[in-house]
């Protein structure tokens, strides 16, 4: 992936300021001997906040920027003057950014990876870490017991911690396949995306998304993930990399081509890789689209279809021909209506 700048994983170190200490001050006017207390309050520590920007497609800006420092609350003062409260940190992420904080293990020493949440919306928020309250001011400790209180709170500490931040695609549609299905073919016929093809395994390298029209001004996002091979779950090709991607999606589009020796058998080879990857990813709704088919004749294709997989909505396609791609287009439609 050297070059490349899509950044879908990246770890980061973030710390939330310190809130200021409270002031212990007492009022000094001529003609007062004995001024009460007066000391203020302090101002809050910047808090770590992660906020979704639709603007933002990949967690590459993060890459430079793996220390993420708040600022301290300032310390109250005399005359009930209030420290002013540090800025929060806001970073920006794109939509489908999931946060999980690597916590240690008091007893076993162990890392462990607990979650934090996720960002599905622009504008959303998340906060990684608070930032320290401030102390309160001796004014507020004044009674009827005791007129001059001495004490002040200190400020509350902030916090810190490592973070892994993981991008997963947000996209209705995702299409499965080994590397040179067609996939990339298929999303710049219907969509405005222009990914990079080539006759080879693995052109793709990151996913690409496109906008697909349906009809009468409806439309879907649809996502090119890179090819899977037999052994993804285990890391192998690209791995489960980009597998977590498929999470997301409502539908996903099974892509075989014409040419294969055994659709049916390559089609369970995905289904198995998906299956040891994430068992839920079964709960999708799936089609099967028969790629490459404009070499093929109608009595071939009859002929095929009696090896398909069974319970799986299929269709035969041409992308380059156009070969029943807005049958697919309205079948896509409906399977996310469901």
């Amino acid at each position: 992936m050297a070059g490349s700048n899509f950044v879908d994983y990246v770890k980061i170190f973030a710390r939330s300021g310190h809130g200021g200490a409270g002031s212990a001050h007492f009022r000094r006017e001529k003609f007062v001997a004995f001024g009460g207390p007066d000391g203020g309050d302090g101002g809050k520590g910047g808090s770590i906040i992660l906020q979704g920007d639709r603007q933002y497609w990949t967690l590459i800006h993060l890459k430079y920027q793996r220390h993420q420092f708040a600022e301290d609350g300032e310390c109250g003062s005399g005359a009930r003057a209030s420290g002013k409260n540090a800025k929060d940190i806001i970073i920006p992420v794109p939509l489908g950014t999931v946060a999980k904080r690597l916590v240690e293990n008091e007893e076993t020493g162990e890392t462990e990876i607990v979650p934090v949440g996720e960002v599905t919306e622009h504008g959303e928020q998340l906060v990684l870490l608070q930032g320290g309250r401030g102390g309160l001011g001796n004014w507020h400790f004044k009674s009827a017991t005791n007129q001059t209180p001495r004490y002040a709170q200190p400020g509350e500490e902030g916090d810190e911690g490592a973070f892994i931040l993981e991008l997963k695609v947000l996209a209705d549609v995702g299409l499965v396949g080994f590397p040179n299905a067609g996939k990339s073919t298929l999303l710049s016929v219907v969509s405005a995306a222009k990914p990079k093809i080539a006759n080879y395994a693995f052109t793709t390298l990151e996913p690409n998304l496109g906008i697909v029209e349906v009809r009468d001004g409806k439309s879907f996002v649809m996502a090119d993930i890179p090819g899977i091979i037999e052994g993804a779950h285990e890391g192998k090709g690209l791995g489960t990399r980009f597998l977590r991607h498929i999470e997301r999606n409502s539908v996903l589009l099974f892509m075989v081509p014409a040419d294969s020796d055994n659709i049916k058998n390559d089609y369970e080879i995905l289904l198995g890789e998906l299956t040891q990857y994430n068992p839920e990813l079964l709960d999708k709704q799936r089609l099967l689209a028969v790629t490459k088919c404009d070499m093929l004749d109608e009595e071939l294709i009859e002929e095929m279809k009696a090896d398909l997989p069974e319970g799986i909505p299929s269709v035969f396609i041409s992308s380059v021909a156009g070969l029943n791609v807005q049958r697919l287009k309205d079948m896509l439609w409906s399977a996310l209506q469901e």
